[in-house]
């Protein structure tokens, strides 16, 4: 299959995108493959995550964008993983994420359309139609594909994360840092 030019898709979201300073993402089905197993009694269930989104996320914290993760489960799987990243807010157990959404906006003095979201449930829906700019996976119901921005071409736990981060990253010309 041929490599998605993600830098002239983004071209298509570039005003949205241009004004983004937080990117807020859900775990399960977005970060995760949405699969989870037991990992025993001290880790209880797990998951699955993939380095490149976990990369992306740091290369947007480098660049002085915030980055978040809002999401129902609460697995301490997920918790080491998103505190190792270093991401700027967690939170963890919240199936009703609006509350998450606005402490997190006014800590930071933002407006709905300086954030970005990733989601793939109906519960993430008042997140996605509050967002500046909002994606899903491939796999969501027709009712999140169709209430989104832009639906990613990779799928659940596979970069798809890092595929929107990507597209940030080309409309607001962040590079990564390349140790010498």
């Amino acid at each position: 299959m041929p490599k998605i030019d993600l830098r002239e898709r983004s071209k298509n979201f570039e005003e949205k995108l241009s004004k983004i300073k937080l990117a807020l993402f859900d775990v399960d089905g977005i970060c995760t493959d949405g699969k989870i197993y037991w990992a025993g009694e001290e880790v209880g269930f797990n998951r699955f995550f993939h380095t490149h989104d976990g990369y992306g996320m740091k290369i947007l914290m480098r660049a002085g964008l915030k980055v978040g993760i809002i999401t129902g489960g609460d697995s301490v799987g997920v918790k080491n993983r998103f505190e190792l990243l270093g991401v700027d807010y967690l939170y963890m157990g919240k199936e009703d994420k609006r509350a998450a959404l606005d402490e997190i906006l006014a800590k930071e003095g933002l407006k709905d359309e300086e954030f970005l979201y990733m989601g793939d449930e109906f519960f993430d829906l008042p997140l996605l139609k509050r967002a500046g700019f909002s994606a899903t996976v491939p796999n969501a119901s027709h009712e999140i594909c169709e209430a989104v921005d832009y639906v990613t071409f990779n799928h659940s736990g596979e970069g798809c994360v890092r595929e929107v981060i990507d597209m940030l990253r080309y409309v607001q010309d962040i590079t990564p840092e390349i140790p010498h």
